[in-house]
């Protein structure tokens, strides 16, 4: 039996709860899901899970004996990450996590410049818009958008993240162009339905104006609130690295140029500096290297 392998399975099954989840995760069969846990159970002498027909649970000895197998991947990881540095070959497997729109707009044609340098790595993207725990779900890095990081993560500002105020022409014909900050509360305005009210706060110099708006649709995610501002349904709030392109093609116009939005930052966040690995680092330098800067490269062009 490779132990190694059964924990890592154990390891899956335990967090996902599902033999068969664990499998289509690891792209290994139910069966063989099965077996590699039952030969761990029969070499550590325990039963590590309870099965029922609805769920899987762990046992008293499983959850002592899934934070020795975390441990161990842990140490496995390293070791691997170790022995790839010293033949200065970037290769192995990066998870990496960012938002939808970001993923989407920008980072899936930087990961493949970067995999174009380097054939032997292989990155697998997670993209969605809810914060992942590094540790548990094994993300080598998290790309966020945000002013205050994990303070438990290690952190490297990659850029500047601007937000636009923005609708389409025919919106704007139909409804007018709002003049000041007040003037949005009587438009049709877009929010993020993960906030609790929609509140917009613009400053121009030192001068504030915060806006409550309202508006007759919704989204957790930008780039379906950037296709419904394209179709004409309102105003919206949206990250530069998705209004910037159709600002200057002309299909949407930026609304008051002298109010800016809150400025908020890119960051690459990873677990931890001990024993990086090569793969890891490349790849920040990468990014570094590619979007880093007073501006970012969306807003230059």
């Amino acid at each position: 039996m490779d132990r190694l392998t059964a924990m890592q399975v154990f390891a899956e099954v335990a967090q996902l709860g599902s033999f068969t989840a664990a499998g289509d995760k690891l792209d290994m069969s139910r069966p063989m899901v099965t077996r590699y846990v039952e030969e761990l159970e029969q070499w550590l002498g325990v039963r590590l899970l309870q099965r029922s027909t609805r769920k899987v649970t762990l046992t008293d000895a499983g959850l002592a004996c899934l934070a020795r197998c975390q441990q161990m991947l842990e140490l496995a990881a390293e070791v691997r990450a170790d022995a790839s540095q010293r033949d200065g070959q970037v290769r192995g497997l990066l998870r990496v996590a960012a938002s939808t729109s970001l993923g989407l707009a920008v980072l899936g044609e930087a990961v493949a410049a970067f995999c174009e340098r380097h054939p032997q790595l292989r990155v697998d993207l997670q993209l969605g818009d809810r914060t992942v725990n590094l540790i548990e779900e094994r993300i080598d890095l998290a790309i966020r958008i945000t002013n205050e990081p994990d303070p438990g993560l290690v952190g490297r500002r990659l850029c500047d993240c601007r937000s636009l105020l923005v609708a389409s022409p025919a919106y704007l014909a139909a409804h007018g162009v709002p003049a000041q900050p007040q003037a949005l509360e009587s438009h049709r305005c877009l929010s993020y339905s993960n906030f609790g009210r929609s509140e917009w706060r613009l400053t121009r110099g030192a001068e504030e104006a915060r806006v409550r708006v309202a508006g007759n649709i919704s989204a957790n995610e930008a780039s379906a609130l950037l296709a419904a501002t394209l179709a004409g349904a309102g105003i919206s709030m949206m990250p530069s690295y998705l209004a910037a392109k159709p600002v200057r093609a002309g299909e949407l116009i930026a609304l008051l140029p002298d109010w800016q939005p809150p400025l908020l930052g890119i960051h690459a966040l990873y677990p931890s500096r001990r024993l990086l690995p090569l793969s890891l680092r490349s790849l920040l330098d990468f990014l570094v290297e590619r979007f880093g800067g007073q501006t970012a490269p969306w807003d230059a062009a």
